[in-house]
């Protein structure tokens, strides 16, 4: 983004021969400065703006590159032709070999549309892209050559320079223009990957703010925003040079390319089913036009390339540290979970008493009691009530909906108390709750219990909620009454009694609670405390220096600034108790 920023901003010198290069650093990082710092409104405030922008710029290139084709070289679109390139390449040999990595930042900036798949569908971009972009392109770059055929000493700011006299300042002022909307589609790109790699577990968990409550997928993520603008910032002012810039950029598109065709091939064996053959074909027919240009890309290492490496290799190694820190502290926990009656039969010696409330423990098990909760109890022999293991969870979908968010089940006997919920995400969901967690996730345990008790024998021991209410379906009353005939009265968060009509000709009937769900509902009332488990890791004393520095150095220092999933669920901090425990890995 930095580059297409500097580009459009240097293309002042055109016109003011005298201005000195770090006037245009200055603007190019004030423009980036004010572009970072708008983010947290959201770009649904200025998302009008990008569409008429796009297009002014799309209309001006072509527009220029027609008139210079009629103006400069009418033969010129003989260029389109590829037995030109082999000419060349055949003509000027490793040099023309080492030139296309700069031919290749002709076809970079356009895969950003791609980004905003989240946005946008599929068929919207390809009809965009065949329609508009693809030939406004064709024309400015001809239109472009034809302007270099006559003049062969331009060459380094020949696209401004092929700009008529008369509209050389409103071209500039749309590129500018076009480049800010550019950058902002790469950091809403960045947000919407960081935010995915969070939900599978690839990246430390960060604030995601949702900025529109009506467009789905614009979000915001502060810790990433200001990590990105410093880069960008110090790559601009460090660099000082459109030429070292575009070195980074090609490398980086077309390593990227060629990764997205790697995975494609897998795609297309695995979830497409297609034969191995034509997978084949594809990585061969794709790939070797790519390595082409990325073989032409690495030499150019030295002069801005090492950017993108050295980025990819910091990123590569915390992604792999935290994934593989979270890997070990899974396998710690399934491996030492507590055996609830060991606890409660040393509940006698230890001094062991239920307190009024309800205890909400966040655990990273779906089922079982956590390694955490036995470190608990043991240093303060005595819980709440009602206990509820809370595990967040990402599935392999892109979205879970509403009535399928909480599923809750049972753990141990009845007179226990104890039961499990998994909080369950898409990994295009939001990870942040705008209700009250705990009146929901009572609510859900106090169906569970109704549906239980109705039911003699449930099928299964769990189900899900819908919309923190009662699922009226299961206590025999037809869905088709459930608008105006069913309801359930708010006393507190919830009624002791729940009335039902099933037709319009009857009267309400009360349902009265079971003795569990109003022993719930009491401990509501006392209070909800949440519990949260800081587990601490360390590397083992045998382990080499490597692992030890990317445990007890990185991973530790990532655990302690990400996110906790008690920012997801807005849990006060009144309401929290932290418990610390070290494993060793």
């Amino acid at each position: 983004m930095n580059q297409g920023v500097f580009s459009a901003v240097s293309g002042v010198q055109v016109k003011i021969k005298g201005l000195h290069e770090n006037y245009v650093v200055i603007i190019s990082c004030v423009i980036l400065l004010v572009l970072f710092s708008i983010q947290h409104h959201g770009t649904h405030r200025v998302a009008f703006m990008f569409a008429p922008v796009v297009a002014a710029w799309l209309l001006c290139i072509s527009g220029i590159g027609v008139y210079n084709i009629f103006y400069w070289n009418r033969q010129i679109y003989r260029a389109l032709s590829p037995l030109y390139m082999l000419k060349f390449l055949r003509a000027t040999g490793i040099e023309g070999w080492m030139s296309l990595g700069g031919v290749v930042l002709s076809i970079t900036g356009v895969e950003a549309m791609y980004a905003a798949l989240g946005h946008f569908s599929a068929l919207s971009i390809k009809v965009a892209f065949t329609c508009l972009v693809y030939p406004c392109l064709i024309l400015a770059y001809m239109g472009e050559a034809a302007f270099l055929s006559k003049h062969h000493h331009d060459i380094q700011e020949s696209f401004y320079k092929a700009i008529p006299e008369t509209v050389f300042w409103p071209v500039f002022i749309v590129a500018t223009l076009a480049a800010i909307v550019g950058s902002q589609a790469v950091i809403s790109a960045t947000f919407s990957i960081v935010s995915q790699c969070c939900a599978l577990n690839c990246f430390p968990p960060v604030k995601i703010v949702h900025t529109s409550s009506r467009i789905y997928g614009q979000i915001y993520v502060p810790e990433v925003n200001w990590i990105l603008m410093c880069l960008c910032l110090a790559v601009t002012i460090g660099l000082r040079d459109i030429d070292m810039m575009g070195h980074a950029y090609g490398l980086a598109t077309t390593t990227v390319m060629f990764v997205t065709t790697c995975l494609m091939t897998l795609v297309m064996v695995i979830v497409w089913k297609q034969g191995i053959i034509k997978a084949i074909i594809c990585l061969v027919l794709f790939g070797s036009i790519e390595l082409l240009y990325i073989s032409a890309s690495i030499c150019k290492v030295p002069e801005g390339g090492w950017i993108p490496l050295v980025l990819s290799f910091i990123f590569m190694s915390i992604m792999f540290t935290w994934n593989y820190g979270t890997m070990k502290k899974h396998e710690f926990d399934v491996e030492n979970k507590v055996s609830m009656s060991k606890i409660l039969s040393l509940g006698p010696c230890l001094g062991m008493v239920r307190v009024p409330g309800i205890g909400v423990i966040f655990s990273n098990l779906a089922s079982g009691v956590p390694a955490i909760f036995g470190h608990f109890v043991t240093n303060l022999p005595a819980f709440h009530q009602v206990l509820v293991f809370v595990c967040v969870k990402s599935v392999q979908v892109p979205c879970v909906s509403d009535n399928e968010r909480l599923v809750i089940s049972r753990i141990g006997p009845k007179e226990y108390r104890m039961f499990c919920c998994i909080v369950r995400y898409g990994y295009k969901d939001l990870q942040q709750e705008n209700y009250n967690f705990e009146n929901k996730l009572v609510s859900a345990i106090i169906q569970f219990v109704e549906i239980e008790e109705s039911d003699p024998a449930p099928t299964p021991e769990e189900f899900s909620m819908d919309d923190g209410n009662l699922n009226m379906e299961h206590l025999g009353v037809s869905p088709h009454t459930l608008s105006s005939s069913c309801y359930i009265e708010k006393n507190f968060p919830f009624s002791c009694v729940l009335r039902v009509k099933k037709n319009d000709n009857d009267h309400l009937q009360e349902t009265p609670y079971k003795d569990e769900s109003m022993q719930i509902l009491k401990a509501k009332e006392s209070g909800v405390t949440y519990i949260l488990g800081h587990s601490y890791a360390e590397a083992k004393k045998s382990s080499t220096i490597l692992k030890k520095f990317a445990i007890n150095v990185v991973y530790a220092f990532l655990s302690k600034n990400c996110r906790d999933p008690d920012g997801f669920l807005n849990v006060a901090h009144t309401s929290l108790l932290e418990v610390g425990m070290v494993y060793h890995v």
